[in-house]
């Protein structure tokens, strides 16, 4: 418990070793997808500050959450493994689930967002936080030496999942009061 707790801490503090090691370790990849989860369901309970959706809007959201990190994750493998590849990039999908699940770590003060009036700064700074820790994971479980490309292949799957959740989030979603 204690190290996939500093494992939490060091993603959240960006620490590139903390990707290096969860990129190595194949066992942790069960703790990256709890710490995805955690986050997702954080998001989920920061939500319902906004409205009075109850457990339809929290389980929705936090499923959408879930999903947006997946999709994110998988677009940035193919964005960064593929279309913007480097040289030394080596692409394997359970270390890019591995530090892209703990760059999620951020996410887990999405909680905080149920604090009246914090709702929108909670998830504005959590959600800038997230990108930082997903370049730096993404940097790291693809061997990229560029910042600029790793920035860009970030951006790019990151804007794509966005517009994915908000699709589905307006098609099927509950409404919020």
């Amino acid at each position: 418990m204690h190290r996939f707790i500093s494992r939490i801490v060091g993603a959240a503090r960006l620490s590139a070793l903390t990707y290096e090691e969860v990129e190595a370790d194949s066992t942790a990849t069960t703790q990256a997808l709890l710490v995805v989860a955690l986050s997702s369901i954080s998001a989920g309970l920061g939500v319902l500050r906004l409205g009075d959706g109850g457990p339809g809007v929290f389980i929705f959201v936090s499923v959408l959450a879930f999903a947006g990190w997946a999709v994110w994750a998988l677009l940035t493998l193919q964005i960064g493994a593929g279309l913007l590849r480097e040289p030394e990039t080596k692409a394997d999908i359970g270390e890019l689930l591995r530090t892209t699940g703990f760059a999620s770590a951020p996410g887990l003060l999405r909680i905080f967002a149920l604090i009246p009036g914090m709702t929108a700064a909670v998830f504005a700074i959590t959600t800038v936080w997230m990108l930082l820790a997903m370049i730096v994971a993404i940097r790291q479980a693809l061997d990229y030496r560029s910042t600029t490309r790793v920035v860009a292949v970030c951006a790019m799957g990151w804007l794509l999942a966005i517009v994915m959740v908000v699709v589905i989030g307006l098609l099927f979603g509950p409404a919020l009061s």
